[in-house]
């Protein structure tokens, strides 16, 4: 790490060690000058990606600090705290930044970050809108519209901002954000060429789990070659499909093919990002590990390193779908309870909007869903999985993942935390997720939920410990509404319009 520019000469001695500098300071140096040197020293820190480090070091910087000087150590504390995922500290440390009332665009785009990170994504947009009134040329407020735009549905839109905010500024997020949305249009080779840019905008001291993640995704996107990623026949598209399907323990499976096998049985997923396969099923269908990726879920592993791979042909009812993404869940868990479905895929992650018609038992997928009465409509986010808002308690709003392969509803241990109510008893419970038990779920009674009109009063939510899954989706995941909830509703996720919509049984 290169050490000139420290600062003020006499004062600060920093030693280099392999695990963490020191930095000692005469108690004779005034408090300014001693937040000058700790504010350089975690900017050192944090271009060094030394982020806890960092945050650390820019917390103590705020004691004796002017106002100058408050607002570099609480922005730089509140980047530091993004970058680990402390989405919770990070809103903390967002009002406080905000409640010091500075204008500045770049200061006020950071604040709207933490907001998103929060999954608070209306107010995020809000301040993104803001900020561009101002100044159109803040990279930050174009990447963050960018991104919103983008999980509205509007993605040429979103992209446009994106490649504006690059064209201002060439930032390391920027492209990793483009390369999702590229994937998502599957215009596999550009996201392959944004994920790219991507390493090659980060330090080059060494290498991280984070940049051999991004060259396992570029491997991946370029092995398809010339193969069109989520490929249907030219008749099928605008086609509407009406699947039938039944319900076993709670889960919407229908019957289907992978590479023209035998029929199996597929769980239909929606809190799932790509299809998944056990291993032995991919085998027996001949899919080939191509690299590593990373995925979380509940459970005590937290994040697993598994399989990509690529499925030729998936046929569900009348749909046919070429060259599908699949995680191949190798290597497996054990010592898990076998009631469970090991393959699934989601019709949102194929680019279809999708009706779950839990009455008659029907799964209707087409890029465009026919035009229907409702009794509810909410606002749908669409950030790798589908969310919508949910309110907590009267006052506290949350993000919530819409997940047909769940089976309760359940908030996140953060928004439990976040409450401040005490449990008269606590109540473990026996909770199981793709990543294995999840030791810290328990039930809260006397909870109190809304969903637009939808209201649940004194009731009880099953409370997960869901960090991992939200440090990999980069928001607070503020709980997940699966069968209990869904199963009382005709359920539309439309994608385009960014929209669910719910029909009452």
């Amino acid at each position: 790490m290169r050490l000139s520019g420290i600062g003020i000469r006499g004062i600060c001695l920093m030693l280099a060690f392999s695990i963490a500098p020191i930095v000692i300071v005469a108690k004779s140096t005034p408090a300014i000058a001693r937040s000058e040197i700790r504010l350089q020293l975690a900017d050192l820190l944090f271009a060094d990606e030394r982020y806890w480090e960092a945050l650390t070091t820019y917390e103590t910087a705020k004691d004796g600090a002017k106002p100058e000087q408050l607002l570099r150590a609480s922005g730089g504390l509140l980047r530091s705290l993004l970058q680990v995922a402390e989405f919770s500290r990070a809103y903390q440390e967002a009002e406080f930044l905000n409640s010091l009332g500075s204008d500045n665009s770049e200061l006020r785009s950071l604040y709207a970050d933490a907001l998103w990170a929060f999954g608070l994504f209306a107010e995020a947009e809000q301040i993104y809108d803001e900020v561009l009134a101002i100044d159109p040329a803040n990279t930050s407020a174009r990447h963050g519209m960018g991104r919103s735009l983008a999980a509205r549905g509007q993605m040429e839109e979103g992209v446009t901002q994106l490649h504006a905010a690059i064209s201002g500024e060439a930032r390391a997020e920027y492209y990793h954000t483009l390369g999702t949305v590229l994937r998502r249009m599957h215009r596999y080779d550009e996201a392959a060429d944004a994920l790219e840019a991507y390493v090659n905008q980060l330090p080059q001291v060494r290498r991280t789990e984070k940049s051999d993640w991004a060259r396992s995704e570029i491997r991946f996107l370029r092995s398809f070659g010339d193969r069109v990623p989520l490929q249907r026949p030219p008749g099928q598209l605008g086609e509407v499909h009406t699947i039938p399907f039944r319900l076993q323990r709670d889960k919407v499976i229908v019957r289907g093919r992978v590479n023209g096998g035998d029929v199996m049985d597929l769980v239909v997923d929606t809190g799932a990002e790509q299809m998944v396969m056990s291993k032995p099923s991919a085998q027996r269908a001949g899919i080939r590990p191509v690299t590593n990726t990373l995925s979380a879920g509940v459970g005590r592993v937290g994040l697993r390193g598994l399989e990509l791979g690529r499925v030729d042909t998936l046929e569900v009812g009348t749909l046919h779908v070429s060259n599908v993404p699949t995680i191949i869940k190798n290597p497996p868990l054990s010592g898990l309870p076998d009631t469970r479905s090991e393959n699934s895929f989601s019709p949102l992650a194929l680019g279809l909007s999708t009706i779950i018609d839990y009455k008659n038992h029907h799964l209707i997928l087409a890029d465009d869903l026919p035009d229907e009465p409702f009794d509810i409509e909410m606002p749908m986010r669409f950030h790798r999985l589908a969310m919508v808002r949910g309110i907590i308690n009267s006052e506290h709003p949350k993000s919530f993942i819409v997940d047909t392969g769940g089976e309760v509803i359940s908030i996140s241990l953060s928004a439990a935390n976040s409450l401040g109510v005490v449990p008269v008893r606590h109540i473990p419970l026996r909770v199981y997720g793709t990543s294995g038990w999840d030791q810290d779920a328990f039930l809260l009674p006397g909870v109190n939920l809304m969903f637009d009109r939808v209201q649940y009063d004194n009731f009880s939510v099953v409370v997960l410990n869901l960090h991992r899954p939200s440090a990999l989706l980069g928001f607070q995941v503020g709980g997940i509404i699966g069968h209990k909830f869904l199963s009382n509703y005709r359920v539309a996720l439309d994608l385009d319009r960014g929209l669910v919509r719910l029909t009452e049984l």
